[in-house]
């Protein structure tokens, strides 16, 4: 019976996605990896931050499913296999990320924060209307869950950009691309949205001189990897008032340590990596379905590209 190796960071995990997935997949072997262990011959690997021994010690893999649309843990990890890599597609977190970015969005575009303040003073002070066009979003980044956003923000009427690696159309979404088009698409942003891949090419990308090309008064959503941020040249920006304000789903540390200056900075909006989490039932079906068509031979969806990092 063909065995497949299941390998997330914590023992508890590790053992509620074998279980899942032995239910979804009856005529494989799910093995639950424990550190220390010597091979068990798997054949493919399902994992989720494993440690870089699962590779060392499961040599005869011949295919990684990653339990994220991200991979940049994976392809980090020193001795990772010359083997395809497969990432999720969506698995339920576009939807989440459009709610989470409109939640923000709208939050600072609608005034509601101001209007939480006047109710603690019983204050019936309405303010004027939205107008939309002095918020126009930018979504750096246009993959799968990129696009999603893009579009959901724009049904909404606010003006939209993203900007790709590569050219494209995107009804409702005006598109930059590449290097030479990058500085245009900050200069008429005011709410970016980050949900790049985190690659040698993207880290560090939200520093100094992207924060200095977005329009006044300008909103960060980083829910893409912490450390696409420079996190001493962000607070500078949101201390100078270049910034209105900064929404972080991820850091460069997770957790983040207790004395860092963003937990208690007023322009400052924290979640804890939640933005968008893995829908079990949806991660479930596609891995499934995938090790099923490679076991037949046939082509799979969510290949990564080693070369791109995504």
């Amino acid at each position: 019976m063909t065995r497949i190796i299941v390998a997330t960071a914590q023992p508890e995990s590790t053992r509620r996605w074998r279980d899942v997935m032995q239910a979804a997949l009856p005529e494989f072997e799910l093995v639950e990896w424990q550190p220390g262990q010597t091979g068990s011959g798997a054949k493919y690997a399902v994992v989720w931050g494993p440690p870089a021994e699962v590779f060392q010690t499961e040599t005869g893999l011949e295919a990684i499913f990653n339990l994220g649309a991200g991979v940049d843990a994976i392809l980090g990890l020193p001795g990772l296999p010359d083997i395809p890599i497969y990432r999720l597609e969506d698995a339920g977190m576009a939807a989440q990320m459009a709610e989470y970015v409109i939640h923000y969005l709208s939050r600072y575009s609608r005034g509601f924060d101001e209007y939480a303040r006047r109710q603690l003073h019983s204050a019936w002070s309405p303010k004027q209307g939205i107008v939309y066009s002095r918020w126009p979003v930018g979504v750096m980044g246009l993959g799968q869950l990129g696009t999603y956003v893009a579009r959901a923000v724009a049904n909404l009427g606010y003006p939209v950009a993203g900007w790709a690696r590569s050219p494209r159309e995107e009804e409702g979404v005006e598109i930059f691309h590449g290097d030479a088009q990058f500085k245009a698409f900050l200069g008429r942003t005011r709410v970016l949205v980050n949900l790049l891949p985190l690659t040698d090419q993207t880290r560090g990308i939200i520093n100094r001189e992207l924060l200095q090309s977005l329009l006044p008064d300008a909103v960060v959503i980083n829910i893409a990897r912490g450390a696409h941020v420079v996190d001493e040249d962000l607070l500078a920006a949101l201390d100078s008032g270049k910034l209105m304000a900064a929404v972080l789903d991820v850091f460069n540390q997770e957790p983040l340590p207790a004395d860092h200056p963003y937990w208690l900075h007023p322009k400052v909006k924290m979640t804890p990596h939640v933005a968008a989490v893995t829908l079990e039932a949806d991660a479930v079906d596609q891995i499934s379905r995938r090790i099923r068509l490679l076991e037949e031979g046939k082509p799979a969806s969510g290949l990564v590209r080693r070369d791109t990092g995504y």
